[in-house]
């Protein structure tokens, strides 16, 4: 049988939204990693759009990571499915994996890229992981060239990234309100959809120790970086992504 392919920015926190769900599931598959750029041509050539994921199945391609989660959770044992089947326990799993996608997601992700993408060395030597060797070779040599492509992409203008760690400690702090009433997980009693959702888009914030590839610990980041990623570690949320990723990123549940 031909395994399922999954098409990758191999650092992108959407992308390890889509592993991490796959393999807590058991389901077996074949990771495709490429760097930025290259991304949408190959998204596009497997069946998606020019975002990444993009889980290759039999019966076709899925593109978007909160639909691969449920196409995961049709192959999962009900009991520990990642979204209820109640309606209003579901809604509320959806509410909250939605408003993350929608801002700590793209809002993070854009701000660790205005700290790194000055530091071209300590990026390259991450971002580049387990993609095809012409791809390294490409990024490498064209860095300067493809710097701008990105920052086109994520709208990097002068001063963005004060505006968005504004939003990313809002979104912390709504993360923090949800837990303070005691709660173990953020719609419920066991983990979901909406922790690992939180847990993997917190990767931008943080900086796990536990990925899908290595990343940079924080003393090995300028200052600044070091310095934002720290205290997202010492609030209550990002104290919790840490501790989700700690008990559940290597939880087999098939």
């Amino acid at each position: 049988m031909t395994p399922l392919r999954l098409i990758t920015i191999p650092i992108s926190h959407y992308c390890e939204k889509a592993r991490w769900a796959l393999e807590r599931a058991g389901i077996e598959y074949r990771e495709e990693r490429h760097i930025q750029g290259v991304h949408m041509f190959m998204a596009k050539r497997a069946g998606g759009g020019i975002t990444t994921p993009v889980l290759v199945t039999p019966a076709g391609s899925i593109g978007q990571s909160e639909d691969i989660l449920h196409w995961v959770d049709e192959r999962t044992p009900p009991e520990h499915r990642l979204f209820p089947t109640a309606g209003s326990q579901r809604d509320q799993v959806l509410a909250i994996s939605r408003r993350l996608d929608a801002e700590l997601g793209p809002k993070g992700r854009r701000h660790i890229y205005v700290h790194l993408l000055p530091q071209r060395e300590l990026l390259l030597a991450f971002n580049n992981e387990g993609v095809p060797r012409w791809e390294d070779r490409l990024l490498r040599h064209g860095f300067a060239m493809l710097s701008p492509v990105v920052k086109r992409r994520l709208a990097i203008t002068p001063g963005i990234e004060v505006s968005d760690e504004h939003d990313i400690w809002r979104e912390l702090d709504w993360v923090a309100e949800l837990l303070s009433d005691g709660r173990p997980y953020l719609a419920g009693e066991r983990f979901g959809a909406a922790d690992l959702t939180f847990a993997a888009l917190s990767a931008a914030v943080v900086s796990p120790p536990d990925y899908g590839i290595p990343l940079p610990a924080p003393e090995q980041m300028p200052p600044p970086t070091r310095d934002f990623i720290e205290r997202a570690r010492a609030h209550p949320a990002g104290a919790f992504a840490l501790s989700l990723i700690e008990r559940h990123r290597r939880e087999r549940v098939a």
